[in-house]
Formats: structure tokens, sequence, C-alpha cells
């Protein structure tokens, strides 16, 4: 056999394009120092992906121990995986298993706004599938430049196509995200997607290879030129509008073809025939392989020739780059192969034996009689560079925290309240997102129980015992920009609460970590304090950090986009059948504000739309305050003691109870306690709005006492169609709701009926 690799090593001073594949001067000549001579062209197209940013998290790893440092663990046991995994997976109790993780698909996005949202929800099913899970909802976090932007106009609608289109041809509802509008996504939108999978605890899979002679079967679809070094270059340096930048070409998805492969897949479980399984994602087959390998306790050969291409005249290089979607990489028992490839025939997936497992521990490749790949796994998927970056505190924040919000010119009779309100209520990140969401299918596999305009998805698990899971993904940037730290804490209990009132309790978080260069000292300050008020955060909640993505490099022309961790909580229902929804249910029930309300309006949605301001500092934050608010809430749903309960964030009490009397339009008549100002825009983190029948108020109170949480009494739902504060203002529903549902549609060019 003709060896590339020997030839490397008697050529040494071949020149290579280590630079344009990524790579820095220092680790070129790491991977020299490892191999002990020049990689081969093979090797360093391996190298240069799995190194990158994005697949080796050079830059993060070693502040995101702190997650690992948590207790792996719920309230009902150890973690069935998690950090490290393809997904994390918690224990749910009778036998169930729910596995879910939330990752970016940024720049590809921005490159191809429709492929780009496309693949990113089909790389995240394929993780959640890897599992042994079935896939059975996703949800999404979108972020863009300014809604009436030209660039937005080019790019929402096509995103928003891109993760319809694959979620609803999989046949998965979308039970809820968000949709957030701000000048710093101009030139860099945040495409986050998230997905969650069922499964017994039997049929857990990890992906590892072992037993020598074992064979590995790449089934799925062909390799093509469509996506080399896709996500793995793109998420991995920064983007220049207009100039020259490295922008390879995004991957192109299939959702038929995968949702077959996830049927073919679940089969294969049921037939015991997968010993490991991984996807290709970012890095394609180098990942797929080093990884394998690398976990497992044997070597790995591969021959590039059987893998089946679509384009020929790929080059060796390029097919290990390639991430061409829905492939997927199996681990198989030789007596198994004829039956496994007979179920992939079934379900017409391509299916190939393109190496196995040998002894030793090196992962050999060869393509057309040549060895063009001779490496210790570990190096190219675990032993990368690791960074410890300079992390400066900028000079600029004490001045930004010092320009409070409390600090603001204030309305100042009923009639300017009203009209604040409506201003709110008619703002890019207040109104009706429904444009977006109406494109995507809620209620396929009819076990979605809550979806967009609830506070948390919830779906249901087991039909004979109503066993359910509820998921909520939230960040507020404007707070992590002006405090990284606390502002982390406050998505975090933003998306504890949304999770909580609807009578879910709390077990696990999953979170998408978005920031600008780490090789700006500033941008890693903003990282490191956001991962150390997570993990604060979460070993004050007594929750574990499942697992979940680091997405550097978002700016353009070397302006970041705001600081944005997307942190998503799972939580446990024990009886979806009393799920507590969010909006007024019946006239006549009394409406209470649960917990205590300060003057906060640093970073609030009423500075931000009133006065384009962004100052001070953000809210406050109290653990156990919010603890006590989940149990409350748990105890609340099994009796059913309230009839409804909406969660106080952007907007505060103003915009909730705006969208509780829109959700059935049922008004409400109230009267507001102190300051009615401050009551309705501060943003005072770890209030409900809550509504419940009138002979159930004594039971309410003894119940919130019991937690020391305090309740306000504001008045009534009424069946007026007005939100009605006495003395100050009475809007009509009708009003409202034209104004809330207004904005999106128009900047988009569409009537609005």
């Amino acid at each position: 056999m003709a060896d590339t690799v020997t030839h490397a090593q008697l050529t040494p001073s071949t020149l290579q394009p280590w630079a344009e594949l990524g790579l820095k001067a220092d680790e070129y000549e790491r991977i020299r120092a490892i191999l002990r001579r020049r990689p081969t062209a093979c090797e360093l197209a391996m190298y240069s992906v799995m190194w990158s940013e994005h697949c080796s998290y050079k830059s993060s790893k070693i502040h995101l121990k702190r997650f690992s440092d948590l207790p792996q663990r719920t309230a009902l046991g150890p973690l069935l995986a998690g950090i490290g995994d393809n997904a994390g997976v918690v224990d749910i109790g009778r036998g169930w298993a729910v596995t879910c993780k939330i990752e970016s698909h940024n720049h590809p996005s921005y490159v191809e706004p429709h492929q780009g949202a496309a693949t990113g929800v089909g790389g995240i099913v394929r993780d959640i599938l890897a599992m042994g899970a079935r896939p059975v909802a996703v949800m999404d976090a979108l972020r863009f430049g300014p809604l009436e932007a030209a660039d937005t106009a080019r790019l929402l609608p096509a995103v928003v196509a891109g993760v319809g289109d694959y979620g609803n041809c999989l046949g998965l509802p979308n039970i809820g995200g968000e949709l957030v509008f701000d000048p710093s996504y101009a030139g860099n939108p945040l495409v986050n997607a998230l997905c969650v999978g069922l499964l017994r605890h039997e049929d857990l899979h990890r992906a590892y290879s072992s037993g020598v002679g074992n064979q590995l079967i790449l089934y799925g679809a062909t390799t093509g030129g469509d996506g080399i070094g896709g996500a793995s270059i793109l998420a991995s340096e920064s983007f220049v509008a207009g100039g020259a930048t490295k922008r390879p070409s995004v991957q192109v998805g299939d959702p038929f073809l995968e949702k077959l492969l996830i049927e073919c897949t679940l089969e294969l479980f049921a037939a015991g025939l997968v010993l490991a399984l991984q996807d290709f994602g970012a890095a394609g087959l180098s990942c797929a392989t080093s990884e394998l390998a690398s976990a497992g306790d044997s070597g790995m050969h591969i021959d590039l020739d059987q893998v089946p291409l679509r384009d020929p005249g790929l080059t060796p290089e390029a097919i290990l780059m390639s991430e061409s979607q829905e492939r997927m990489m199996a681990v198989v028992r030789p007596q198994d192969v004829e039956l496994f490839m007979a179920i992939c025939a079934k379900w017409e997936v391509m299916a190939t034996v393109v190496g196995q497992v040998i002894a030793g521990d090196r992962l050999l490749i060869d393509w057309q009689g040549e060895r063009v790949v001779d490496v210790d796994p570990k190096t190219v998927a675990h032993q990368g560079p690791v960074y410890d970056r300079a992390q400066v505190r900028p000079d600029w924040i004490d001045q930004v925290r010092a320009d409070r919000g409390e600090n603001l010119p204030r309305p100042v009779t009923g009639a300017e309240l009203g009209a604040q309100l409506m201003r709110l209520l008619g703002s890019p990140n207040l109104c009706d997102p429904s444009w977006a969401t109406d494109q995507y299918d809620r209620f396929v596999r009819g076990n979605t129980v809550a979806a967009q305009g609830q506070d948390a998805g919830l779906l249901r698990v087991d039909e004979a015992t109503g066993l359910g899971v509820a998921l909520s993904c939230d960040c507020n940037a404007r707070f992590t920009y002006l405090d990284p730290y606390r502002g982390a804490q406050l998505s975090l209990l933003e998306s504890y609460r949304n999770v909580a009132v609807g009578g879910a309790e709390p077990q696990a978080v999953t979170d998408c970590l978005n920031f600008g260069s780490p090789e700006d000292p500033e941008v890693m300050w903003q990282f490191t304090e956001t991962v150390r008020g997570l993990a604060d955060g979460c070993k004050a909640l007594g929750l574990p950090i499942t697992g979940g993505n680091v997405s550097f490099y978002n700016e353009t022309d070397g302006r970041a986009i705001l600081p944005t961790p997307t942190v998503a909580v799972l939580g446990l229902m024990e009886d979806v059948g009393r799920h507590i929804p969010a909006g007024f249910q019946v006239a006549g029930d009394a409406v209470y504000l649960l917990g205590v309300t300060r003057e906060e309006l640093s970073g609030s949605a009423w500075a931000e739309v009133v006065h384009g301001h962004l100052g001070g500092d953000p809210p406050m934050t109290d653990f156990e305050q919010h603890r006590r608010l989940a149990a409350f809430f748990v105890a609340a749903a099994r009796r059913d003691l309230v009839r409804s309960a909406h969660d106080l964030s952007d907007g505060g009490l103003a915009v909730a109870l705006a969208e509780a009397c829109l959700a059935r339009d049922l008004g409400a008549e109230l009267t507001l306690p102190d300051d009615p100002f401050v009551q309705l825009f501060s943003e005072t983190a770890g209030r409900v709005l809550v509504s419940v029948d009138p002979s159930g108020e004594v039971d309410l109170i003894q119940a919130a006492n019991q937690q020391d949480l305090r309740l306000t009494r504001l008045g009534e739902v009424t069946d007026q169609a007005e939100l009605t504060l006495r003395g100050l203002f009475s809007l009509r529903l009708a009003a409202l709701r034209r104004n809330w549902r207004a904005p999106i549609p128009t900047a988009m060019g569409q009537a609005v009926a």
C-alpha cells in the first residue's frame, strides 16, 4: 500500500494551508509535535475542524468546568447522561427518561438563512436520537436586528420558514421559544434550536466504539460538498460585513430523509442491533470517527472509498470535512450486519460498512489504496488547545450602571400610563409573535398540552398516568449586558418561573451561551461572569446543567452582540391534566399579585421602549424565594388552587395583565396599590399574576402564607372586554389586540386582519 503518511514524514518542509483552515501558527506546530511529523492533508483537515472553536470549546472549556462541578442529579436521582454526552438524560420516574439539549446555528443562518436554520433543527434532533430517544418536540430562540431593518426582512422569513419546514416535515411539535429584535444582532442573527426526546431507561445509548471486529456502518444521506467545514469553521471566526471572510457552503437539509432516518434508527435500537451511535454534525466524518474511537477502548479503521458520495469528485479531505446532513454512524456486531442492512432497506435508508473496530489505539483511514490518516483519536477529539484567555472588566460598565433607569422621566397621569402600556404592547419584543409561530405545527403527535401563548411548553409523556414534562427557554440580554453575573441568573430564574407557574417541578438545565469574540478580553469577562452566575444560580436552585453549547465570534466588523445566554429549564409534572394556564379563564374570578414589587426599572422593557435607554443595575435575585414559589405552584396544581398563573417578566405587570386578558378576551377591573407606575412597569423578579375562584381565596391566602409569599388582591376578572385600572385608565381589549398583533406582519408587508 502506498503510504501518504510516510510521504508526510519524508517531506517535513511542504507548505500547508493551515491558516486558511482556521488554525493558528502555534496550533499547527502543536499538531506537528503530536504527530512528530507534518500532518497529511487529510489529517490537517481533521484537526482543523475538530480544533475549531465550535467543536473543541478551546476558549471556554476551562470555565465550563464549573458546570461539571454541580451535583449531577435531580430530585429523582443521578443523571442518566450529562455533560460530555450527545445530550443530557434525566430520569422522570416510572421507567421514563427525557433527553434535551439546545445548540446554536448562528453564522450558517446568516449566510443562508433557510438552510442554516433548518439544518440547525436537524442537527439537534439527531443529537437526541443518538441517545436512544425518540425526538418528541422542538423549540427555538431567534434573535435578529431591528424589525424594520432591510436585512431583517431578508433573514426573518427565511429563518422562520427553515425552522418550520424542517420541524413540520419531521412531525415534531414546536412548543415554544423566543423571538427578539435588537440592533446588536444586525449582521449576526442568533438561531438556537432545542429538541427534547423520550426514552425508557433501558433504551439509553452512548457514543463509543469497542469490540475488535465490530463493524462501522454509515447510514443515511450520501456525502456531498454542500457543507464542507460549514458550522465548524463558520462559527469559529467573526464576520466582516462586505469583506472577505471564510464562508463555506452551508449544509442543505432533507427533512423527509431525516424522518426515515429517525424511524429506521428507532427500529434498529428496538432490534438490539446498535452497540453505539454517533451523529454526523459539525466536522462530519472527522467528528464521528474521532469521537467514537476516542471514547472507546479500541482503535478504528475506515476506508473512505466505501463512503457513498453524491459528488464523485470530492477529495478525501473534503469527505472528512463535509457536514452533509442526515448521516449517522453505528457500531454493529458482524453477525448483526445483515439484519441491520435489511431494516435500513425497509426504510429506504442507504447504509454502507465503511470500517471496523481494530486492536490498538489508532484511528487509521485509507483512500484509494493509500493510508491518509494515522492518528491517536484522542489528540483529535479531546486534546486540542485550551486557552485561558485574558479577561478585562470593561471600563465603560460603571458609567453605564450609574445611568439608572429609575431616574428616567415617568408618566404622571392615568392616560399617560395607559398610552405607555399600549406602546409597550405594540413594540417588537412584546407584540404577538404568532406571525412566526403560526408557521410551526404545535399539536402534531397529539401530546402537546401547552405551547405558544403559555409561559412554558408542556408535553404528555404517559397517557395512562398523565405524566408530563414542561420546557421553557429564556434570556434577557439587556440584563446580562448590564451585569453578566446577575443577568445570567435572571435568565435562569425566568425560565425556572415559566416552568413552575404551570405546576411543573423544575428538574434540570441546558444552555446555549452566545457571545462575541473570545479574543476580546471584555467579551471573555462577560462570558466568565455569565458562567459563574449560572453555576452559582443552579447550585442555589439545586439544578444540574446537563449540557449545552457555546457560540463565540458573534460579531460583525468588531461589534459584538449583547451577551446572550439562552437558558432552558426542564420541569416534571405528575399530571398534565392539572396544568395551570397563563390567561384569565372565568369572569368573576379574583385577581392577585404574588410576590413583592420593588422599584426596579433599569434594563426594563419600559426603559427601552419609551426612552431607548439601557443602563443601571438589573433587578435583584432571590433564589430561596423562587424555590418557595415553585413549591407553591406544584402544590397549587395538585389542589386545583388557582385558575390561572402568568409569570411577570418583560414589561412587568402591565404586559402580563394585557396578555392574561387577551388569552380568552376577558377583561379585568383592578386597583393598584402604592405607586401605580412602579407596580405596572417594574421588572422585579419572582412575581406571578394569578386568578382564583372566589370560593378558594381563603385557601390561596393560607397556601401563600405557608410559603412566606406576599399576596396582594388587585380586583376581578370581568366579561366587559376592557382592562380597567380604577382611577387610572380603561382600555378596550379590541384596541389592545390590534396594537399587539400589528408590528411583525406590518414589517413583513402583510395586512393585519
